[in-house]
């Protein structure tokens, strides 16, 4: 494929994505109709279905886009604090679970949820895979390269914990943003650092 049709068909999906976004944020995951995507991202319905295939397709992609921008935000956070991983895990868990309560998709997620229309949901918590898988290799990664004192088990297992406790607090929060943080962090450092 030409870097110009790469380019396009980027543009393309960033378009559909945006109109998805807006109209999930609007009227939830239920109501929306790959019709209205296509009216909104100004294109055809069938180009939408050549690019995407489905309305799932769509909400995965849709997850995916929103976890990258929030690894992108952790990333930044752990930076910040790269010499004391606690604080770094505390520091991105918190940038996370702010992002998540001010997000207009997980907030449309999270209300249709609790009305009873879990449907987008699930690719957060029963069917978490894409989006699960790629915030865990991208921390890992991480990991391995800030904290290369810690073993690789107890890496894995601090991070897979990290990732999976705060899903746990985006999806039902159990104290302020700033306790829930502190206390992943707090157990992100002991589970990396256990003898």
């Amino acid at each position: 494929m030409t870097r110009f049709r790469e380019n396009v068909r980027s543009l393309l999906r960033e378009q559909v994505l945006d109109a998805a976004y807006e109209l999930v944020a609007a009227e939830g995951w239920s109501k929306l109709r790959l019709a209205a995507i296509a009216r909104v991202a100004g294109i055809s319905r069938q180009t939408l279905y050549n690019e995407f295939g489905s309305k799932e397709a769509i909400g995965q992609a849709l997850l995916l886009r929103e976890a990258e921008r929030f690894l992108l935000g952790i990333q930044q956070e752990l930076d910040a604090h790269r010499d004391d991983l606690e604080t770094a895990a505390a520091a991105g868990v918190g940038f996370a679970l702010r992002q998540a309560a001010d997000n207009a998709l997980i907030k449309a997620i999270l209300t249709a949820a609790r009305g009873g229309d879990d449907e987008l949901l699930a690719y957060l918590t029963t069917r978490p895979e894409p989006v699960f898988d790629t915030a865990v290799a991208m921390l890992d990664a991480y990991a391995a390269d800030a904290w290369p004192d810690v073993d690789t088990e107890s890496r894995s297992l601090a991070v897979e914990t990290v990732v999976r406790l705060t899903v746990s607090h985006i999806v039902q929060p159990a104290s302020s943003s700033e306790e829930s943080a502190r206390r992943i962090g707090r157990i992100t450092a002991r589970i990396a650092h256990a003898p």
